[in-house]
């Protein structure tokens, strides 16, 4: 039991505990999680923000019916490709599901590597206020002037830390940070540091999972090639039938580069190559993001039994 002083008063608060299961793509954390939330009796909840979408299951690496069926999931296939889903929605979410397991006396393994999302989850998210509509439709119409990149260039000058990272082509986002820096004066990066995420409901256990990077650049490569021998490319010929290609979930990883291929703006080995590049430079900024964080425990995908013992000292000792 904690002591959480609350002003002059002392007040018995005992933080639920949570266990964060984290790291880059193809890693191997769907294996590993689980084993776990077999041994431990857990159930997993997804921190993946592409997992969410309904239909997009090849290029995000979803876990199987089969392997949902060996472990209870919670936040896949929660919306459709249409849909307008972000890190605020998920604390929300993931928030109510996680006070819905502590109440049956569940153990929740949260499992992703969408760092922003896990963040939002567990130590709430930075709000900076309403967004001003007269700075975004100035935005909007910089954006269609003088296109994405050279407001990913203004980007880059006046929050080099937001810019680096961002995806050069994540609209969204860049466009966001230049509205923060526009209504505030100040780089979302540092507003987003002064902040520090104070909201900490939890008690949490961050196990991290990291290979040696030759290794997990071959994994990479491999893992491209499998989903496309289990048909991604029709997966995403799919979706596009039906919904827009511009729509937020289909300017992903992977999803881009299949559409470029479909729309004939690039060859088949240059969609390829490209995919593949881009994943390892992702896996390389979520590396980045993680490391930042003293709190993660890394381990080899090997090390189940050392992450088990850590797992049953964080949730069964007094």
């Amino acid at each position: 039991m904690e002591i959480i002083q609350k002003k002059d008063d002392a007040i018995a608060v005992e933080r639920p505990k949570v266990a964060v299961l984290l790291g880059p793509t193809a890693v191997g954390k769907t294996g590993v999680a689980l084993e776990l939330a077999r041994e431990m009796g857990a159930e997993i909840v997804n921190a993946d923000s592409l997992q969410l979408y309904r239909q997009l299951d090849i290029g995000t690496a979803k876990p199987t019916a089969a392997e949902r069926a060996l472990v209870p999931h919670h936040l896949l296939d929660v919306v459709d490709p249409p849909d307008l889903y972000d890190a605020a929605r998920f604390s929300q979410e993931g928030r109510a599901i996680l006070a819905a397991l502590h109440d049956r006396g569940v153990i929740p393994l949260v499992v992703g590597g969408t760092g922003l999302y896990i963040k939002a989850l567990l130590s709430g998210l930075f709000v900076h206020g309403d967004p001003d509509p007269c700075i975004r439709r100035q935005l909007r119409q910089e954006l269609t002037d003088l296109g994405l990149s050279h407001l990913h260039e203004r980007l880059r000058r006046l929050d080099p830390a937001s810019a680096w990272r961002l995806h050069p082509r994540d609209t969204y986002r860049i466009l966001r940070a230049l509205e923060v820096i526009q209504a505030t004066g100040h780089p979302l990066s540092a507003l987003q540091e002064a902040h520090q995420f104070r909201d900490s409901p939890y008690r949490v256990l961050k196990l991290g999972l990291r290979r040696p990077r030759e290794e997990l650049n071959r994994r990479i490569e491999a893992r491209v090639e499998a989903m496309l021998a289990q048909g991604w490319l029709d997966e995403v010929q799919g979706l596009i039938s039906r919904y827009p290609p511009h729509l937020k979930p289909f300017q992903a990883l992977g999803y881009r580069h299949l559409i470029a291929f479909l729309q004939g703006r690039w060859g088949w080995e240059e969609a390829i190559e490209l995919l593949k590049r881009d994943t390892r430079r992702y896996a390389k900024r979520q590396l980045t993001w993680f490391k930042a964080d003293s709190e993660v425990r890394w381990n080899a995908p090997d090390q189940v039994k050392e992450m088990l013992l850590e797992l049953r000292g964080f949730f069964f000792r007094d």
